[in-house]
Formats: C-alpha cells, sequence, structure tokens
C-alpha cells in the first residue's frame, strides 16, 4: 500500500522494508502480538489517532454512509490544537527526509482513520 513516494500506509503485520523510511506507529494501542523489534516502529504518535468518541462512534456502524461521516468528523479532529500539533511532527520527519511509513495494525485500512491521515498529511506537505 503506498500514496505517494514520501507517504506510504502499511500493515505492522507485514515485514518493514528498506524503503519504509521512517516508521510511524498511527494506531492509539500498540498491536497485539507484535514485538516491537518485529514492528520496527521509529515514532509512535498517538495523537494522530481519533479521539476516543468518534472511534467509539465509528464502530458501532461501519457502514459505508457512516464511514463518510467518519471521514469529515476525524478530517475537522486533525484541525484542533493536539492532533495539529501531531501532524506537523509528522510533516517534519517528512520534510527531514522521508519516506515516512504510516504503520496500523487495522484490519481495514481503507475504511480507517489511516488513508485519511495519509491525504491530509499529503495536503499539509503541498499545500500547508
Amino acid at each position: 500500500m503506498s500514496s505517494s513516494d514520501e507517504v506510504r500506509v502499511r500493515r505492522v503485520y507485514d515485514p518493514a522494508e528498506d524503503g519504509d523510511g521512517t516508521r510511524v506507529l498511527v494506531d492509539r494501542l500498540w498491536p497485539r502480538g507484535v514485538s516491537k523489534e518485529r514492528a520496527a516502529i521509529d515514532r509512535w504518535l498517538k495523537d494522530l489517532t481519533p479521539s476516543d468518541e468518534l472511534r467509539s462512534w465509528y464502530h458501532e456502524d461501519r457502514s459505508e454512509t457512516r464511514y463518510d461521516s467518519f471521514v469529515d468528523r476525524y478530517r475537522a479532529e486533525l484541525a484542533d490544537p493536539v492532533h495539529a500539533a501531531a501532524v506537523d511532527e509528522l510533516v517534519g520527519l517528512v520534510r527531514e527526509g522521508g519516506p515516512v511509513t504510516l504503520v496500523t495494525a487495522v484490519k481495514d485500512v481503507p475504511h480507517s482513520h489511516v488513508p485519511v491521515l495519509a491525504e491530509h498529511l499529503e495536503h499539509e506537505l503541498h499545500h500547508g
């Protein structure tokens, strides 16, 4: 899975690759059953994840229409000060010489916070 040359997305259960660059865990909880060595995580930015309230709300009903609302609500959260500071740190990592790989344990990556975050990061890198 890849968003661009600068920002990549991978599951933590897949082996790390040489081209991953800085590997950033973008989940609130450490992935079950994965050692720190195997995960090869360089940074763990918990403040990039959706709020507990938003995550719970989305998991109650994972329909396509609810996902669209989840995306809108998560984008709004990314603008709050705590999330924005974590996004700024991520932008800094890419600008220091990327690539940066967003690493997650979620099973359904396309319907999670990760592609929203990757798109937001790309926007910040090129328009922010």
